[in-house]
């Protein structure tokens, strides 16, 4: 095994972790190896395949340690406070990428009882996780309780909700409120239509979270008189709507602005606030929505931690505030990178004026490439630096378009080549369907030069296995 590639415990945070040099670089372990084909880690891409089947998800255990590593010290060099990382849980929800996080000493977001659960049984601290959703089942309300995470309260409620199961479960509670914020100076500014349309001010003011300035004061009056309610911070989530850092500076300066209204109207100033995520990454070759819009030219991670850094300190000084304690949950900018999804070429056909590749990968995989016309850097798996010299549509097998990458410059591709998509470690897995009644593909975590399964591949047992018949429709088929 490679030693860079080593994992670590949270009481080993200083094991360096140094980017490979390949012939072509497509990310800090992952890239073109010697022998000309695609590599992740010190593993090649095609014997991965021939190995573990296609279609296939490839993780470099590496990449994502590498990556929350960048973000969390981005933010720790430059912030005045504390600073506390939540990996969103939802860009990647696999157990084994969880007990990753724990090892780093991340905590998490969680959405729904499940994800929670997930969370909780890869032995994550219960203190370093939040729960979000904008209509809380009780259950999982209980199970927050039960475990001590921090409740992010998002409806009138809620409040009520959880001060009854803390009275009959003898337990207290931790509570966030997730704020409404008026983002009035982003009225103007466009960005990327994934949440509607209209500016970035119009796409936040129509999603259903959050909570007004008024509804949070009455929340806080009310919570400050409950003995079973620890009020401790509050929560945005701008969501990936721009290619550009300053809209979630104007969201964080934002955050204090509430801050001091709260504290004017309640006397309780927030000692927390959670900026939530949302944050892009580019590449050189280009990755993202709407086709290639986050290339070389997007935020770094420095970026982001110099102007959100800066907007918190400057407007908590001009209201005689105290610097919060910072939580950002990143999600895509860490799970993205360190994913690889790997398809077979099966039929390719041309009518004169066009060309299709089949691939047994679909968008029942990269779901993104249909709903969010989601690009997904394609390259072939062997010989991965030959000049592309035709112009295909890359599709899957579904009864449907199917397209996981149109109009891509190629190689001649025959059946049995391989191509894999880059950047697809975020959102894939965790949306991925099962229209056609297709079975989901195994993934693989890569360390080193070790490769194991992190997820079983799906059989027909597993998607069938749900489906009942009512004997009276067995006794008609079969009288």
């Amino acid at each position: 095994m490679n030693d860079v590639a080593r994992g670590t415990s949270s009481n080993d945070n200083n094991l360096e972790m140094i980017p490979k040099t390949y012939k072509t670089n497509y990310g800090e372990f992952i890239g073109i190896g010697g022998n000309g084909n695609l590599w992740v880690e010190d593993c090649d891409v095609e014997e991965l395949a021939d190995k573990f089947g296609s279609p296939l998800l490839i993780i470099s255990e590496s990449q994502f340690r590498y990556g929350y590593r960048k973000f969390r010290d981005a933010f720790r060099r430059r912030y005045q406070g504390e600073v506390e990382v939540l990996f969103a849980n939802k860009s990647n929800n696999s157990l084994a990428l969880r007990h990753i996080m724990n090892q780093e000493g991340a905590g998490g977001d969680c959405f729904g009882v499940n994800e929670m659960y997930i969370a909780l049984l890869a032995g994550t601290n219960p203190k370093t996780l939040v729960l979000n959703g904008s209509n809380k089942q009780t259950e999982e309300l209980e199970m927050a309780i039960s475990n001590g995470l921090c409740i992010n309260i998002d409806a009138m409620d809620e409040l009520d909700r959880i001060d009854e199961i803390c009275q009959s479960l003898e337990k207290n509670a931790d509570i966030g409120i997730r704020l409404a914020l008026d983002l009035d100076p982003l009225a103007d500014k466009y960005g990327v239509a994934m949440h509607g349309p209209g500016t970035l001010k119009e796409q936040s003011d129509s999603t259903k979270w959050g909570m007004t300035r008024e509804q949070t004061v009455e929340i806080v009056k009310r919570a400050l008189d409950m003995p079973h309610i620890n009020l401790k911070e509050t929560h945005f989530h701008l969501s990936r709507m721009t290619n550009e850092v300053g809209p979630f500076a104007v969201m964080a300066r934002e955050m204090l602005t509430w801050s001091g209204y709260i504290a004017e109207h309640t006397g309780w100033v927030p000692p927390c606030v959670d900026i939530g995520g949302g944050w892009t990454f580019g590449k050189w070759y280009g990755t993202g929505p709407n086709s290639q819009i986050d290339d070389d030219s997007a935020p770094t991670v420095e970026d982001y931690a110099d102007h959100i850094s800066a907007a918190i300190e400057d407007e908590a000084g001009k209201l005689s505030l105290p610097i919060p304690k910072l939580r950002i949950e990143p999600g895509r900018i860490l799970s993205g990178p360190i994913g690889v999804a790997v398809g077979t070429v099966g039929a390719v056909k041309e009518n004169g004026t066009k060309k299709w590749v089949n691939l047994d990968l679909s968008t029942n995989h990269l779901s993104w490439a249909a709903i969010l016309d989601w690009y997904y850097h394609a390259v072939p798996v062997e010989d991965t630096a030959r000049d592309g010299s035709e112009i295909v549509d890359l599709v899957g097998p579904l009864c449907n378009s199917d397209e996981l990458g149109k109009h891509r410059k190629m190689p001649p591709l025959k059946r049995g080549d391989r191509v894999a998509f880059l950047d697809a470690g975020g959102y894939v897995e965790s949306q991925a369907a099962r229209y056609n009644a297709q079975c989901l593909p195994a993934t693989i975590l890569v360390c080193g030069a070790t490769a194991e399964v992190t997820t079983e591949r799906e059989q027909l047992r597993d998607v069938s296995g749900r489906f009942r018949v009512p004997p009276r429709l067995l006794g008609a088929s079969f009288a």
